[in-house]
């Protein structure tokens, strides 16, 4: 399967289709939660590490609240909200700079991630795309190449 990353305009975000309950049920939990520990594993190696928490400890809750998210998301149980409140993924990113090209690094950890799923190409198309299409919307600061 081909991944294309959709390119940031910040004058037209993109519309977020959330991933098919149909990832939840055939990855189950454990699937959600290893693909988060295998993305994040990617990022603390990538040049946006320091975006994440330098403590094992501290990495691993964020490893834990990522996945907590997406099992939400995707109809499991309501992780996220018991443990954290309500989403709010933008004010919950206000404070990290993401720019357009953290983004995209972000993104390719994802692919490398996803491409490692046992699972069929329309199960990966459905967390994809959603990952692509939300991540437009974490961008919050310009772009470093002005």
């Amino acid at each position: 399967m081909k991944f294309t990353i959709e390119e940031f305009n910040p004058n037209k975000l993109a519309s977020v289709k959330v991933p098919s309950h149909e990832v939840l049920t055939f990855i189950g939990e454990v699937g959600v939660r290893n693909l988060i520990s295998d993305h994040y594993d990617l990022l603390i190696l990538s040049d946006i590490s320091g975006l994440f928490p330098s403590t094992e400890k501290g990495f691993e809750a964020a490893k834990k609240h990522s996945a907590d998210f997406f099992i939400q998301l995707m109809g499991g149980p309501d992780y996220f909200n018991q443990n954290r409140g309500n989403p709010m993924m933008r004010r919950r990113h206000a404070p990290f700079k993401i720019t357009p090209e953290a983004r995209v690094i972000w993104l390719e950890c994802y692919i490398e991630a996803i491409e490692k799923l046992n699972a069929p190409d329309d199960i990966k198309k459905s967390y994809w795309d959603y990952v692509n299409s939300f991540s437009t919307w974490m961008v919050n600061s310009e772009s470093e190449k002005r």
